[in-house]
């Protein structure tokens, strides 16, 4: 299909947004994929809340010029599909890391993290990464252990007495 100048910058200026508004963007090589495991691939991105699109290179390339994802340019080579993350860095790398667990057919060209580009290397590392809500949870914990140790050391002399005070009864009552 044919694209006017009209309908080219259309498509890059809307794939511009959809960049700027990503914390993460990862490239993958979908030939030999059937229909099937493509829509499957779009259905689980969607419910991760990535989001999913095949464009011409040269029309993604526009599109990722003079943002942190220019690195991506040359990895935008040969049938590409793109993941976009607005939400979590590391969400399109958990995707693919679980799709090419049962689909060997997808190739991981590269993830752009931070303006950094990452090989296809990296996708258990960025993988790896806990998601926003994982990531407030350790901190709330770290944050919380010394009050809660604290609590537990200035409660300690009050319930050993306690402690002492039942043991000796126990005793008392034993004895009669």
């Amino acid at each position: 299909m044919t694209l006017n100048l009209a309908d080219k910058k259309a498509i890059v200026a809307e794939l511009s947004g959809v960049v700027t508004e990503s914390v993460s963007v990862a490239a993958a090589y979908y030939r030999g994929l059937s229909v099937t495991e493509m829509n499957q691939l779009r259905v689980d991105a969607r419910k991760q809340g990535i989001k999913v699109g095949v464009y011409r290179n040269t029309l993604a390339r526009l599109a990722v010029e003079g943002t942190e994802f220019a690195c991506l340019t040359e990895a935008l080579v040969g049938p590409v599909v793109l993941f976009f993350a607005d939400q979590e860095p590391g969400a399109p790398a958990r995707l693919l890391r679980d799709f090419v667990k049962d689909n060997d057919k997808l190739e991981v060209r590269a993830l752009a993290l931070d303006g950094k580009l990452l090989g296809p290397d990296q996708l258990n590392v960025v993988a790896s990464l806990p998601s926003r809500d994982e990531a407030l949870a350790q901190l709330l914990s770290m944050m919380k252990a010394p009050i809660t140790q604290f609590v537990r050391t200035v409660n300690e002399p009050a319930a050993q007495f306690v402690r002492v005070v039942a043991a000796v009864g126990d005793k008392k009552q034993a004895d009669a």
